[in-house]
C-alpha cells in the first residue's frame, strides 16, 4: 500500500526488453536506502518489485501487460519517475489510501499556469469517472492529488498543482496529449461493490 506522496524522482537508465516481459533500472539513490530485494515500490503510480539493487539503483521486471495498460509504455532511458517506498504503519498518512493498482490510463487535455498554481485538466476513461468526485482523491501518476473540479461532459478533471508537487514530481514534465496513469480511490470500489450485492441479495 502506497499513500500517493512521492519520496524521490528517479531516472531510468537502461531497459531490456523481452518476449514477456522488460526489465527497467532505475537510478535512485534516496530510495536504495530503504529498499530491500522483493520489496514492493510505486513507478509512476505503479506496484513494482525490487528484483536487484546496487549503492543507487534498482531493477525491477514489467510484465508486457503492464506497458500495455499503464503510460510505462512511454518511457525510455533518460526518463523521470516519480517513486514512493510501500507505506509503513508508524508514519503519517498524508496523502490517500493507493494500491499501486492503476485503472486505467487518461490523457493530458489542457494545461494552464500562473505564479502560484498549474492546472491540469485530464481526460479520464469515462468508465472510471463514476468514482471520481470533487474535492476527492484521484492518483495520477503515482501522485494523490486532490480533484478540483469535474466535467462530465468531457469525461475530465481538473487538478491544481502547487510549485512543491511540480518541483518533485514529474508531472512539471507533462505535455499536451501526454499518458498518465490513473488510480481511483478504491473505496468508492467498494461502495460500488457492496451496493451491486446488496441489492442481488434481496
Amino acid at each position: 500500500m502506497f499513500t500517493g506522496l512521492v519520496t524521490e524522482l528517479g531516472a531510468i537508465t537502461a531497459i531490456t526488453r523481452g518476449e514477456s516481459s522488460a526489465v527497467f533500472t532505475i537510478k535512485a539513490p534516496a530510495s536504495v536506502a530503504g529498499l530491500a530485494v522483493g520489496d514492493s515500490i510505486a513507478v509512476n503510480g505503479v506496484c513494482l518489485t525490487a528484483t536487484s539493487l546496487t549503492a543507487d539503483s534498482f531493477t525491477a521486471d514489467v510484465m508486457v501487460q503492464t506497458l500495455n495498460l499503464t503510460s510505462l509504455s512511454q518511457v525510455e532511458a533518460g526518463s523521470q519517475v516519480n517513486l514512493e517506498l510501500a507505506a509503513q504503519m508508524d508514519m503519517r498518512m498524508g496523502g490517500h489510501i493507493v494500491q499501486g493498482h492503476v485503472d486505467g490510463v487518461a490523457k493530458v487535455a489542457g494545461i494552464s499556469a500562473d505564479k502560484e498554481w498549474t492546472r491540469m485538466d485530464i481526460s479520464v476513461p469515462a468508465h472510471l469517472m463514476k468514482y471520481v468526485v470533487a474535492q476527492g482523491s484521484i492518483c495520477i501518476e503515482g501522485v494523490s492529488l486532490t480533484v478540483g473540479e469535474l466535467n462530465d461532459s468531457l469525461n475530465q478533471v481538473s487538478v491544481w498543482l502547487i510549485p512543491e508537487t511540480l518541483a518533485k514530481t514529474n508531472l512539471s514534465s507533462k505535455k499536451i496529449t501526454d499518458l498518465l496513469n490513473v488510480e481511483v480511490d478504491v473505496l468508492a470500489k467498494y461502495v460500488e461493490r457492496l451496493i451491486a450485492r446488496g441489492q442481488d441479495d434481496k
